[in-house]
């Protein structure tokens, strides 16, 4: 299960002393903790990708939003080592060649919107990890 292997990470971040890394997987850990606290079960490895996303996701705007380049470096740094634990996602060429079966039903929607959902419930079906914006570049290079 995900859970583990970021307390086996945790756990040598903390023999490494790695603060970075031992600080942001305590609070992955903990969020995950919570939710399985919440749901007396053990968390999935859903609800822990969910977790590992959101965590990303607020530190990337964080970063953003950052002047201190020592903050911006620590945050760029706290992503990688959350990033390292998601699946990989496919970029835009892939995302094009996992639509081709469902090509002509993109280029016919009547908006891209209705075409965008086509592609996602496609890649759904097939369990491709994606990030919404590629695939609606993906769509976009479909259609024209």
């Amino acid at each position: 299960m995900l859970v583990e292997e970021i307390r086996k990470r945790r756990n040598a971040a903390l023999k490494a002393r790695d603060t970075v890394a031992k600080d942001v997987l305590s609070v992955a850990l903990g969020d995950i903790d919570t939710i399985a606290a919440r749901a007396s079960r053990d968390a999935t490895d859903d609800e822990c990708l969910q977790v590992l996303r959101k965590l990303v996701k607020s530190n990337e705007e964080t970063r953003a939003n950052t002047v201190d380049e020592a903050g911006k470096q620590i945050l760029t740094q706290e992503i990688a080592i959350l990033t390292e634990l998601l699946p990989r996602t496919l970029g835009v060429p892939e995302l094009i060649a996992a639509l081709e079966p469902v090509a002509a039903d993109v280029r016919v929607a009547t908006n891209p919107g209705q075409a965008t959902g086509v592609a996602m419930k496609h890649l759904k079906s097939i369990g491709a990890s994606v990030d919404g914006k590629l695939v609606a570049q993906a769509v976009g290079q479909l259609r024209a």
